[in-house]
C-alpha cells in the first residue's frame, strides 16, 4: 500500500479542529464502533503523533484484534470520522440541509406520499432560489415533473402552470450556461496568466484579449451572485494581465461591493473573498493608494478573528501565504530590508509549516522575495539557497514568469559571488531556458549582454563602468510599459546604481519609492 494511502487517515485527523474532534468523540460515545470502542483509542494515539509512523501504531495495539486487518480498520475509522463531520456540519450548512430535503422528497415519493413530497420539494425550491443553486433547481423541477406525471396531471389547474414550469426551466438552464461560459473563460485566462504572467508585448496583450472573445459586455442582474462575481473577477484579472491597473482596480472594487452588500456571501465564499482582498491590496498599492491598501490589509488580517469558525485549514494556509507575499512585496518595494529581515523568522516558520500546502507559484513568489531580502542584506549564500529551491521545484516547470525572473536573480547572485567560471555556465543555462520559453525580451537581452561583458572585465574600474552603462540602458526602458515589468520582481536598476556610485542599495530604493509616490500623487 502506498505511503499516500497510509497517511490519509493521519492527515484527516490532523486537519480536524478542536470542536470537530469533540463532536467525533461525542458521536463515538453514543455509537460504539468497535470492541470497547478501541477505534477512539486509535484516533487519540494517531492524533498525538507529529509524524505518522505505522510501526508505532501496530506496536501500541499489537494485542488488539483491530490490527489483524489494519487497512480495513483504518478505512472504517476514516469513514466514521467523515460521517461525524457530515452530521456536524448538517445543522450549519444550508446546502447540506437542501440535499437532505431532496432525499426526504425521494423517500416520500417512493412511499406514494405524493402530497407530502410536493410540499417537501416546494420548501427545497425556496431554499435553492435563496442560495442561487441553479443546478439543484433544475434537479428539483425534474422531480416536480415526475410527480405531475405520476399523478396523471390531475393536480394541474391549466396549461399555464406547465408553461411557467418550462419558463423557469429555461431560465435556470440559461444561468447555468452563463456560469459554465464564465468559468471556462476564467479558467483559460488564469491558465495563461499563471504560466506567462503579465503581458510583455502587444502580441501577448492580443493573446489575452482573444481569451475574452466570448465574454458578454454585461450580464443580467438576476443571474445570481456567483455569475456577477466571475464576471468582475475575469475583467479584473484581464486588465491586470495587460497592465491597465486602474481598470483592474475598478473591477476589484465592484466585487468588493458585491460581497460587502451580502454578509452571508462572505461566509459562504471565504476563499474567494480572501483572494479578492489580496488582489485589491496588490493593485491599489501599485497605483500608489497606500492608505487604501492598508485599510484592506487590516480587513484581511481581521478575517481569522471574525470568521475563525468558518475558516478551513486551507484558508488558514492561504492567510499566511497571502499576508507573507503582500508584506514581503511592500517591504522590498519600499527598501525596508531591515524590517523584512526582522520578520524573516515568521516567514521561514510559515514556509516550514505550510510549504508543501501552499500553491507552488505563491510559494515561489515568497521564496523569491526572501532571496531578494538576503541579497540586499549581503547574505549571498542564503539568497542562493532560496533561489535554488525555486529552480529545483519541478511543480513550477510550466510557470515561465517566476522561473524566468528567478534565473535572472540567480545570475545576479553568482556575479556577486565573483565565481566567473560558474557564472559562465549559468549564463548559457539561462540563455537556453529563456530561448526555449520565448522569454528573451529586450530587458533579458540587455542583461545577458551585460553579464557577458562582465565576464571579460579585467579590473574593478571596468566593472563599475559596465554597471553604469547597464544602468543607462535600463533608463531607456523607463517609459516602456512592458520592460518596466521586469523591475517589479527585483529593482535591478537601483542595484546597478549602487554598484557604480558606491551608495547604499537600500537608500536608492527608498529614494526611488518616495519619487514614485510623489509622481503618483500628482497624477
Amino acid at each position: 500500500m502506498s505511503t499516500k494511502v497510509k497517511d490519509a487517515l493521519f492527515e484527516l485527523i490532523k486537519s480536524l479542529t478542536k470542536s470537530e474532534k469533540r463532536y467525533f468523540k461525542l458521536m463515538s460515545s453514543r455509537h460504539t464502533i468497535g470492541d470497547e470502542n478501541n477505534y477512539v483509542r486509535l484516533f487519540d494515539f494517531i492524533d498525538r503523533m507529529e509524524v505518522y509512523d505505522e510501526k508505532l501504531v501496530l506496536k501500541e495495539f499489537k494485542d488488539e484484534a483491530l490490527v489483524n486487518r489494519f487497512s480495513i480498520t483504518k478505512k472504517r475509522l476514516y469513514d466514521h470520522i467523515l460521517g461525524a463531520l457530515d452530521a456536524y456540519y448538517l445543522a450549519t450548512s444550508e446546502e447540506a440541509q437542501l440535499n437532505k430535503m431532496l432525499h426526504g422528497a425521494d423517500i416520500l415519493f417512493n412511499k406514494s406520499l405524493y402530497d407530502q413530497a410536493v410540499r417537501q420539494l416546494r420548501s427545497a425550491e425556496k431554499l435553492a432560489i435563496k442560495l442561487e443553486k441553479f443546478a439543484i433547481l433544475v434537479d428539483i423541477q425534474k422531480r416536480q415533473k415526475k410527480l405531475l406525471e405520476n399523478q396523471g396531471y390531475n393536480k394541474v389547474l391549466d396549461k399555464k402552470e406547465l408553461d411557467a414550469l418550462y419558463e423557469q426551466d429555461i431560465q435556470n438552464l440559461d444561468w447555468l450556461k452563463l456560469n459554465a461560459q464564465l468559468w471556462k473563460i476564467k479558467s483559460s485566462l488564469f491558465y495563461d496568466l499563471s504560466r506567462k504572467g503579465k503581458a510583455r508585448s502587444e502580441q501577448e496583450k492580443l493573446a489575452y484579449r482573444e481569451v475574452l472573445t466570448d465574454l458578454p459586455e454585461n450580464i443580467p442582474q438576476e443571474s445570481g451572485f456567483e455569475n456577477h462575481y466571475l464576471f468582475y473577477h475575469i475583467r479584473s484579472a484581464y486588465y491586470y494581465a495587460i497592465g491597465e491597473l486602474d481598470r483592474s482596480f475598478e473591477m476589484l472594487e465592484n466585487n468588493c461591493r458585491l460581497f460587502e452588500e451580502n454578509e452571508k456571501a462572505i461566509v459562504k465564499n471565504l476563499n474567494s473573498y480572501f483572494s479578492l482582498l489580496t488582489n485589491t491590496i496588490y493593485v491599489s498599492e501599485r497605483l500608489g493608494l497606500k492608505s487604501y491598501s492598508q485599510q484592506v490589509l487590516d480587513r484581511l488580517k481581521q478575517l481569522p478573528e471574525k470568521y475563525g469558525e468558518s475558516m478551513s485549514e486551507d484558508l488558514k494556509i492561504k492567510c499566511f501565504a497571502s499576508t507573507a507575499s503582500i508584506e514581503l512585496g511592500w517591504l522590498t518595494n519600499q527598501g525596508d530590508y531591515d524590517l523584512a529581515d526582522k520578520k524573516m523568522p515568521w516567514f521561514e516558520k510559515g514556509i516550514k509549516e505550510y510549504g508543501d500546502k501552499i500553491s507552488p507559484v505563491r510559494l515561489a513568489y515568497i521564496q523569491f522575495k526572501i532571496a531578494a531580502v538576503y541579497l540586499a542584506k549581503g547574505d549571498l549564500q542564503l539568497s542562493l539557497k532560496y533561489v535554488n529551491e525555486i529552480l529545483n521545484n519541478t511543480e513550477l516547470d510550466k510557470n515561465d514568469d517566476i522561473l524566468a525572473f528567478t534565473h535572472i536573480l540567480n545570475l545576479l547572485i553568482h556575479l556577486e559571488l565573483r565565481k566567473k567560471e560558474l557564472l559562465h555556465y549559468e549564463v548559457k543555462n539561462t540563455q537556453r531556458f529563456l530561448k526555449n520559453r520565448n522569454r528573451l525580451y529586450p530587458f533579458e537581452r540587455v542583461f545577458i549582454k551585460f553579464l557577458v561583458k562582465q565576464l571579460k572585465a579585467e579590473n574593478l574600474i571596468e566593472e563599475q563602468e559596465l554597471w553604469e552603462s547597464f544602468h543607462l540602458e535600463l533608463e531607456d526602458f523607463h517609459e516602456d510599459e512592458f520592460e518596466n515589468l521586469a523591475l517589479e520582481f527585483f529593482d535591478i536598476k537601483s542595484w546597478a546604481a549602487s554598484k557604480f556610485s558606491g551608495r547604499s542599495f537600500k537608500l536608492i530604493v527608498q529614494e526611488q519609492q518616495i519619487k514614485k509616490d510623489a509622481d503618483l500623487s500628482r497624477a
